[in-house]
């Protein structure tokens, strides 16, 4: 019987302990451009940041809030008051502790005007915030904010090496020093990023030595070292991961992951133009676009209908709301019973005098909306609906047409949270120049509903108020919702411990480890 526990433990330890060592090589096609992380904005600068810093709070594989440098948390006084009980020995990278005078430090910056941070509108709703000793920190709020717990999952900075620091021009940006995972090694401007692991990582030492970040600013090039394994990840087109990676070669070497993205893509109208503020007119055009074709043509199948303002894999998504069907009958109708005939039969709608045509803008460089707008420009055609197509530079098209209103209609994607607020996109407050809604969408009920999402800490109440205003913007179609795109991915198979989750494949990205027989990469001693 002894022998036979020792043998069992012994198998368990070979299965589940891995072996350190080796580096992962990830890529990018652009240079982060800082790693002060409430300054990081950009993916890149915001990639390396969450493996540097920690932030009171983070998501779970399954996208529900945990404790991160907060051991737990109470909300007080009807969510008026939120206390976090922090970790008690977490160190900084230079050996200092952490302690709850670093969160004050963070929040007063993030609130100062002179700070050019675009995360200070998650705190405004802060009365006051109090240390209240080494280890706890009390927040309280001038309103009940749910959105206010995810808010701090913003990643923590240190007093002790910025307190005197001008965070607009401080070497902090280059060489941060943070309680995460791993530390800074090195930068190599438009080259590279390096970190080397943190032996001293409060939830354990990673696996993986080091942490390698490339830039390589162009995406044939990424997929040409990714065949070559020079790097060990990377994302991936429809058209690379149907047909370019299906070779006996790449799949030995690489596994390819489709994951849910938590995001999609729209057309939207601005509905200050006449043409789109009846809406039996926008639901007219949503039955004349088959979302199925434009899934099977641009994304090749990879990717499904949106019906709405959620991500299909958030809470708040209300699945009782069904994408419309391809209906070009349902469309004539509607816009015939909205006022537009073709009276003078020259093939094109009209209605006093004026030709139901439009513009559909959308940004240069970005292949596949280009064929999506090709697409609705031919359903529509046949409607009478005449619509010219209009490709703009991203800078351009922000600054002259979004930001200034000048569009009839636009074809954009959103990238969303997984906090299921959706105030500053949908709220009537938020058509201000600048503001992301800039088509002008104006719903008193759903004004309501978001409102009362956002001063409801029980979800169950926050879904059923997420779950109306779903359907009732669909119902009002201010878009056009068109696909949930899959997230593609490809990654080297000598990585353990992966495990795809509907967070990501890179939640438990520090337990992932490589067999010393198949390590790539060594130290140098």
């Amino acid at each position: 019987m002894l022998i036979a526990i020792v043998l069992l433990f012994s198998l368990n330890a070979v299965c589940y302990a891995g072996d350190q060592g080796d580096a992962f090589v990830s890529v990018s096609i652009g240079d982060a451009r800082t790693l002060i992380p409430i300054l990081a904005s950009d993916s890149s600068s915001a990639e390396i940041c969450g493996l540097i810093f920690n932030g009171l709070l983070k998501y779970d594989k399954d996208i529900k809030l945990t404790g991160d440098l907060a051991e737990s948390w109470d909300v007080l006084d009807a969510g008026l008051t939120i206390v976090f009980h922090l970790r008690r020995g977490v160190k900084w990278h230079d050996g200092r502790e952490f302690t709850s005078r670093d969160v004050e430090f963070t929040y007063n910056k993030l609130v100062d005007p002179k700070v050019k941070t675009p995360y200070s509108g998650d705190f405004e709703k802060v009365a006051e915030l109090e240390a209240v000793d080494d280890h706890t920190v009390r927040v309280r709020y001038k309103e009940p904010f749910s959105p206010g717990l995810s808010s701090w999952g913003m990643w923590i900075m240190p007093e002790h090496l910025l307190k005197n620091e001008d965070l607009d021009i401080s070497d902090f940006s280059r060489r941060p020093v943070g309680t995460g995972p791993y530390k800074f090694k090195r930068w190599l401007t438009q080259d590279r990023i390096e970190l080397e692991a943190n032996s001293e990582y409060f939830e354990g030492r990673p696996f993986i030595d080091r942490y390698v970040y490339r830039v390589i600013p162009d995406t044939a090039t990424i997929f040409l070292e990714l065949q070559m394994e020079n790097i060990d990840s990377a994302g991936l087109t429809p058209l690379q991961y149907r047909r370019q990676t299906d070779s006996g070669f790449f799949r030995s070497r690489f596994s390819k992951y489709n994951l849910p993205s938590f995001g999609f893509t729209y057309l939207g109208y601005n509905l200050n133009n006449d043409l789109f503020k009846d809406v039996r007119v926008r639901q007219a055009l949503d039955y004349a676009v088959d979302k199925n074709e434009i899934i099977k043509i641009v994304l090749l199948g990879l990717g499904r209908p949106a019906t709405g303002p959620f991500a299909p894999e958030s809470w708040a998504y209300n699945k009782e709301v069904l994408a419309r069907h391809f209906d070009p009958a349902m469309s004539k109708k509607l816009l015939a019973e909205a006022g537009w005939h073709d009276s003078d039969n020259d093939g094109w709608l009209d209605k006093g005098g004026r030709v139901f045509e439009f513009t559909i803008i959308t940004n240069q460089g970005n292949e596949q909306r280009i064929r999506v707008a090709e697409i609705i420009q031919r359903r529509l055609e046949p409607l009478g609906v005449k619509v010219k197509l209009k490709v703009i530079e991203w800078s351009v098209l922000l600054a002259e047409y979004i930001d200034k209103r000048d569009f009839d209609a636009v074809l954009l994607g959103w990238s969303l949270g997984r906090e299921p607020d959706i105030f500053d996109i949908w709220h009537s407050s938020k058509t201000r120049e600048g503001e992301f809604n800039f088509i002008g969408y104006k719903n008193a009920e759903v004004d309501r509903l978001l409102n009362e999402a956002r001063r409801e800490f029980d979800i169950d109440k926050r879904k059923g108020y997420y779950h109306k205003a779903h359907k009732m913007i669909y119902d009002d179609q201010p878009y056009m919702f068109l696909y949930v795109p899959d997230s593609l991915q490809a990654l080297h198979k000598r990585f353990r411990g992966v495990e795809a989750a509907p967070l990501g494949i890179g939640w438990n990205f520090i337990k992932w480890w490589v067999p010393l027989s198949e390590q790539k990469y060594r130290m140098k001693q």
